[in-house]
């Protein structure tokens, strides 16, 4: 299997008014194509930074990705976001659905994009296989924790991107409804090929991947 995501010596520094903190410290990693990965550490670590930084929505100081076998900073910004757009799927903690919209509005954004005439049929697909069938036109304040990442990872995956990224997805569910999302992920990427990267604190989370990865103050662990 070839390397669908390859990072190379990624830093990480944010100003401050004293200096800079390296949030990361050289960091280089592969995931091979249709592999799920867990990104395991301390608050603090650098996990949420090296997600970012692996779809592109955050820039390295140092360093560079490669997604697909395309390098994400030598791109402008207009044609990093359209890489990311078909692509990428982000799937966060926070589930950042638009609260005006339904959850089929919601999902059928990614696709208005770039291809309107098939938005419609391709959300309702997916949210349907993800048991959100009689929840189409509900708004997220009238969907449980659940649904409401349900529809999220509906949101990442609606464009059948070859990488999803998630960040603590299951942070905020119930045993429950983490294992309703974590068995929905792993279907995802056993029936589709589809690779994920997931940072998580949840080692139950984590065995549900084909491998763990330790940061440990911006640095990989052995």
């Amino acid at each position: 299997m070839s390397d669908i995501i390859r990072a190379e010596n990624l830093v990480k520094r944010y100003p401050l008014e004293s200096g800079y903190v390296e949030a990361l410290k050289g960091i280089t990693l592969s995931v091979k194509e249709g592999e799920m990965v867990a990104l395991m550490g301390p608050s603090g670590s650098g996990k949420s930074t090296l997600l970012h930084l692996l779809g592109g929505i955050d820039i390295p100081t140092e360093g560079t990705v490669f997604v697909d076998g395309r390098e994400l900073f030598s791109m402008g910004e207009k044609e990093l976001s359209k890489f990311r757009n078909e692509n990428i799927g982000f799937v966060f903690q926070f589930h950042y659905l638009l609260p005006e919209f339904t959850a089929l509005e919601n999902v059928m954004i990614p696709v208005q994009i770039y291809n309107k005439k098939s938005a419609e049929e391709k959300a309702k697909n997916i949210l349907s296989r993800l048991g959100l069938r009689n929840r189409l036109n509900h708004k997220p304040s009238q969907l449980s924790g659940g649904e409401q990442q349900r529809v999220a990872i509906a949101r990442a995956v609606v464009n059948s991107p070859k990488v999803i990224l998630a960040d603590e997805p299951t942070g905020n569910l119930d045993s429950k409804n983490t294992q309703i999302v974590m068995e929905l992920l792993k279907e995802l990427n056993e029936k589709n090929n589809v690779s994920i990267v997931i940072a998580t604190h949840d080692r139950e989370v984590a065995e549900y991947c084909d491998r763990i990865i330790f940061l440990k103050d911006g640095l990989l662990q052995a």
